[in-house]
């Protein structure tokens, strides 16, 4: 069955309830696969280390709900619990809507929620907010709630008063726990690379799981049953066996943002990945047909990848003459004459695209559907795409000609938004500010392995 954790709003614990879960399964060694609702890329990280696999995202607008299906159903086939963490409020969707919210995965997985309940503000009210949950969608099956904030005995005793009368299984109380909060900053939570001691706070995280849930219950909700392990859906293949080029995908403490069903799909064609730092290589890896430049935050590592001056040139001189590149967000900023860190700093750094990186105060967050007015090494003229964008920088000087003109998800009932040019096509590089998830779109992955592979004749030796 599996069960999808969910918050009444936005910072209610869900990740935290998540992590505990997590934890407490780590212990007991159990085969636990996780997922996440939309387009997040660091809670999976946690996720991932604490179950020792991939957390896959499920997210209808970057994908579709098929996909969503078939890679819910395919990926807990070897487990024996499946954990979905959602997104936001049990009911917040794209634009105001209730499309890509938890409770619609939730409905489209048939998977009961656990309500993350944030008590700290709450006695007898919380009766009327867990009951306008419950009531407001028949189709979604809230199995339990969590408790979480909670202050005193006295104070549990009032919430257990209140939720007599609804019927409504007390799965977990948290009590206010401080040393378990992990560190966040201006995108969110500060990535798993960056952590030092999480090994303490997972074993913190675990014995709160303990001691602080219904384990009989929560066991039920969980467990993957035979009947779903034995109808294996399958995801997308591609048609037809593509090249088999070597992708280097950078990957260290500054670029660390990638969807695993990117990489996979590389790999399903075909392509060898072979991994790199930015950071701390002074040459690129031998024999490279192409670049994947993940997202991440080169803001913070800046001087860092500035001062690794023998890369940067030996990456500059292989891009101008050719080589097939693939750069989102953190990785556009890496491409640029320059990158100005919160401080004012200015440092330079690969030069391909004519402009500067400056971080700024605006966060830039939302879904974008994007239309492809040129080609490009991963995308032909004219295509439709959704993708998203999560960004605290902005561009100094925007390209002569666009990579996409792009427009954000509607709002319920307003009027259609305005689209705008964003992103680079420049010698053969993709870059763009939007994060886009292959799922739904195996050619993309494939046109780019194609292009890649145009190069290889004169690039590889043999």
């Amino acid at each position: 069955m599996g069960l999808i954790i969910a918050g009444e709003r936005s910072g209610a614990g869900k990740t935290t309830v998540t992590m505990a879960l997590l934890a407490t399964l780590q212990v007991r060694q159990a085969k636990v696969q996780a997922f996440k609702v939309g387009p997040d890329y660091i809670d999976p990280m946690f996720h991932r280390l604490l179950t020792g696999r991939p957390a896959y995202a499920l997210d209808p607008v970057l994908t579709s709900e098929t996909y969503v299906q078939q890679c819910y159903g395919r990926h807990i086939q070897s487990a024996t619990y499946g954990l979905i963490e959602g997104v936001m409020g049990l009911f917040d969707g794209a634009g105001g809507s209730d499309w890509a919210s938890t409770a619609h995965i939730a409905r489209l997985l048939k998977v009961p929620v656990l309500l993350v309940v944030d008590c700290s503000r709450l006695s007898r009210s919380l009766a009327a907010l867990v009951h306008g949950y419950r009531t407001l969608d028949p189709q979604v099956t809230i199995a339990g709630v969590v408790l979480n904030r909670v202050g005193s005995d006295r104070h549990l005793a009032m919430l257990q008063a209140a939720m007599a009368s609804l019927a409504m299984p007390i799965l977990g109380v948290l009590r206010r726990h401080g040393d378990i909060t992990l560190p966040d900053r201006h995108l969110g939570l500060v990535p798993t690379d960056e952590l030092p001691d999480l090994s303490q706070r997972f074993q913190r995280l675990a014995q709160l799981g303990k001691e602080s849930f219904d384990w009989p219950q929560l066991e039920r909700l969980l467990t993957v049953s035979a009947a779903e392990r034995s109808l294996a859906p399958q995801l997308p293949r591609p048609l037809a066996p593509a090249p088999k080029p070597r992708i280097g995908i950078a990957r260290d403490r500054a670029f660390n943002f990638y969807y695993p069903a990117n990489l996979e799909q590389l790999e399903a064609l075909g392509a060898e990945l072979v991994y790199w730092s930015p950071l701390t290589d002074t040459v690129l890896p031998a024999d490279l047909d192409g670049l994947y430049l993940g997202g991440g935050f080169p803001e913070m590592f800046a001087q860092e990848l500035s001062t690794n001056r023998s890369l940067l040139g030996e990456l500059g001189d292989r891009l101008r003459t050719g080589l097939p590149t693939y750069a989102e967000c953190g990785g556009l900023m890496y491409l640029c004459e320059n990158l100005i860190d919160f401080e004012g700093h200015q440092w330079p750094l690969v030069g391909c695209l004519p402009t500067t990186a400056a971080m700024t105060g605006r966060l830039t967050l939302g879904y974008r559907q994007v239309t492809t007015v040129q080609d490009s090494p991963l995308a032909k003229t004219g295509q439709t795409l959704w993708g998203h964008e999560f960004h605290r920088s902005a561009l100094t000087a925007a390209a002569a000609q666009p990579l996409y003109q792009t427009r954000p998800y509607g709002i319920v009932n307003q009027p259609s938004p305005v689209s705008q040019p964003e992103g680079w096509q420049r010698y053969r590089i993709h870059a763009s500010y939007i994060h886009l998830h292959w799922g739904s779109h195996p050619e993309l992955p494939r046109r780019f392995l194609q292009t890649c592979h145009g190069g290889m004749a004169g690039q590889r030796p043999g």
